[in-house]
């Protein structure tokens, strides 16, 4: 099935069912058909996958375009209460455990003000009588806690719908961090075509497989250990694998998010911690100084790993300047045909 065409038939079945809000339009700016994929986007100020750093009207916009998608699919169908019990989670995890205070944020918010947007699951499909969540599991699990029932919209979704509108909604808020992302397009790539996992995370095809292969060279224990860490970006965690090159670079990073000073820190400052720690650290560059034995200055030297600076001062010692740069050809021509 193709991009276009993966959600095809639930647009039509959108539109039949909300004829009287077909005129509902998002910004031309920001433009995206419900649940649409990557080539029909016509967003012209969208940063690339990974950057981070946007303002906080950005990250409102893109929250208020989410609302906005899951309104849209509600238009027009019964939204009706479920007991939190009879439903379960999507069968692709796109969450890593974390995020603590937003979740507290998320319940004060339900408990004040009540369930402001539905939900939308469909019949489980192998266990009648229940449901699975293709959005909405955050609030899903703040109702739980709170011991209230959700509202939900219910519609008939194949797996390629669902974890199509699981991604899209993910993609619109933006909560999910790089890993997150990542980790889901790995999942999702153990049971659907790169084409649908384009579509559900509005990805293009470098992106998709520049997280691919960081959860690959990654490994998920360490992933864990070091958690969902909001803040970091593509480009630390290709740096971070990387430098994971062997068994032994991913052992010594394994024993030291272990101990207990990183365990204390956040995921992000796990993340830094363990990336500085694994950094080879550039040795300290030894210098000389060059002298006559009158005590005349004649060049200082410098050594390290990665070079040998040699320095003379053409103010004290001018003509031994002269003479080492005259040399400097055929001392090298000497030390080739001894090689």
């Amino acid at each position: 099935m193709s991009r276009k065409d993966v959600f095809a038939s639930l647009n039509t079945q959108a539109g039949s069912e909300a004829d009287s809000h077909a005129d509902v339009r998002a910004p031309k700016s920001r433009l995206r058909p419900i649940l649409g994929s990557p080539e029909l986007i016509l967003d012209t100020s969208r940063t690339p996958v990974g950057s981070i750093g946007q303002s906080l009207s950005e990250i409102s916009e893109r929250n208020r375009r989410a609302e906005d998608i899951e309104k849209r699919l509600a238009e027009g169908l019964t939204v009706v209460a479920l007991d939190t019990a009879a439903i379960d989670p999507s069968f692709i995890q796109d969450r890593m455990p974390g995020a603590t205070e937003a979740h507290e944020r998320l319940v004060a918010s339900i408990r004040e003000q009540g369930q402001q947007v539905p939900i939308l699951v469909r019949p489980h499909p192998q266990m009648p009588g229940r449901f699975q969540v293709a959005f909405g599991h955050r609030r899903l699990r703040a109702l739980s806690e709170l011991g209230l029932p959700v509202s939900a919209v219910v519609r008939d979704l194949t797996d390629e719908q669902l974890v199509v509108a699981q991604g899209q909604e993910n993609n619109e808020r933006q909560d999910l961090t790089y890993i997150e992302k990542a980790r889901f397009a790995e999942r999702l790539q153990q049971r659907f075509a790169r084409e649908t996992i384009m579509a559900a995370m509005s990805l293009y095809k470098s992106d998709l497989s520049n997280m691919l292969s960081v959860v690959s060279r990654i490994p998920g224990s360490l992933i864990d250990a070091i958690g969902p860490a909001p803040s970091i970006g593509r480009r630390n965690w290709m740096e971070l694998a990387d430098i994971l090159s062997d068994a032994k670079s991913v052992e010594r990073a394994l024993t030291h998010l272990d101990s207990v000073e990183v365990k204390g820190l956040t995921s992000e400052e796990r993340f830094k911690a363990l990336l500085a720690h694994l950094k080879p650290r550039p040795s300290k560059a030894q210098a000389d100084v060059w002298s006559t034995p009158h005590g005349e200055r004649l060049a200082k030297v410098t050594q390290s790993d990665a070079r040998v600076e040699i320095v003379i001062d053409r103010m004290q010692a001018p003509e031994f300047a002269s003479f080492v740069l005259d040399r400097l050809q055929s001392l090298f021509e000497e030390h080739r045909s001894k090689s």
